[in-house]
C-alpha cells in the first residue's frame, strides 16, 4: 500500500470512531501562539514571553530567540536552542522569545512507514490525506534519515535587518545516516503572515546533540505522530518594536524565500 493510502486510512478510521479531534473547550489541546510570523519578517526579535511561561501552554513545538539568535525546539517538555553553530543547547526558562508556537502535544493519528520518503513525498502524502486543510496538525516524526538539511539564524544585532535579508546569510547543515525527530507543525493556507502556511518544520537528532529548521530530507523507517485540532490562541506582544511594524502588507513571497 502506498503511503498516501496508508495516511488516508489512518484519518479516515479515527473519523469514523469520532477521536480525530479532543473534545473541545480542552486547552491543553490549543496550539499556542506567542506573536506573529509577520513581526519576525519586519525584524521584531525581541519579545517579552519567556520559556518559563511558554512551557505553561505546550510540551511540544517550535520558535526562536530575543535577536533572532538560533532556532527553538521543544520536545516532550523539554526545549533547545540550536545556534549559529549548528548545536543544541538547553534553554534557561527565563530566555525569552519574539515567536514561538507550542501545544501540549497527544497525538490521535499515527502512521509507521519503513521506506525511504523524501520531504516533498511526506508533504503530499500529508496533504493528500489531511480531511480538512483549515484546521491546524501537529506533526512529530521519529525516524532515520539518510540525508538531513537544515539551517539556524546567527543572534542579530540593532538596528535589525529583516528576516529575508538574514535568510539570505543562515547557516546550513548537512547530516547523513543519523536518528532524530522532526518538530512541526502544519497551518492552513489563511494564516500566512500569523504562521507559516503549510508546513514549518524543526529537527533535533537523537543525542539531542544538533538540530535546526529543516530544508530537506530523505527518511526511512519512520512512525508519525499527528495531533488534530481546531483550537487556535494567539497573543502578540503589547508595547515595543511591534506595536509599529508594518504588517498589513503581503509577505507571501518574503515567507516562502526566507523559510525555504
Amino acid at each position: 500500500m502506498a503511503i498516501d493510502d496508508i495516511f488516508i486510512q489512518a484519518f479516515r478510521n479515527h473519523q469514523q470512531k469520532g477521536d480525530l479531534f479532543h473534545p473541545l473547550g480542552r486547552e491543553d489541546h490549543e496550539v499556542y501562539q506567542a506573536s506573529t510570523i509577520g513581526a519576525l519578517m519586519e525584524g521584531v526579535y525581541d519579545g517579552e514571553v519567556t520559556y518559563g511561561e511558554l512551557a505553561e501552554h505546550g510540551d511540544f513545538g517550535l520558535g526562536t530567540f530575543n535577536a533572532l539568535d538560533g532556532e527553538m525546539v521543544a520536545l516532550e517538555g523539554r526545549f533547545f536552542q540550536i545556534k549559529s553553530d549548528g548545536k543544541a543547547y538547553p534553554v534557561p526558562p527565563a530566555a525569552k522569545t519574539p515567536f514561538a508556537v507550542v501545544t501540549l502535544f497527544e497525538p490521535t493519528v499515527q502512521v509507521a512507514w519503513p521506506n525511504p520518503i523524501d520531504w516533498k513525498q511526506f508533504q503530499a502524502a500529508v496533504d493528500k490525506a489531511a480531511p480538512s486543510k483549515n484546521i491546524f496538525y501537529a506533526i512529530r516524526v521519529r525516524a532515520r534519515f539518510d540525508y538531513i538539511r537544515v539551517r539556524t539564524v546567527p543572534r542579530q544585532h540593532k538596528p535589525y535587518p529583516p528576516l529575508v535579508e538574514v535568510a539570505r546569510h543562515q547557516p546550513e547543515f548537512e547530516y547523513d545516516n543519523l536518528e532524530g525527530t522532526l518538530v512541526g507543525f502544519r497551518f492552513p493556507d489563511y494564516t500566512q503572515g500569523v504562521n507559516v502556511a503549510g508546513y514549518h518544520v524543526h529537527f533535533l537528532d537523537k543525542t539531542a546533540t544538533v538540530g535546526g529548521h529543516v530544508l530537506d530530507f530523505t527518511m526511512r523507517e519512520a512512525t508519525v505522530d499527528i495531533d488534530v485540532t481546531s483550537q487556535f490562541r494567539m497573543e502578540v506582544p503589547e508595547c515595543g518594536a511591534f506595536l509599529d511594524a508594518d504588517l498589513a502588507k503581503d509577505q507571501d513571497e518574503a515567507i516562502h524565500e526566507a523559510e525555504s
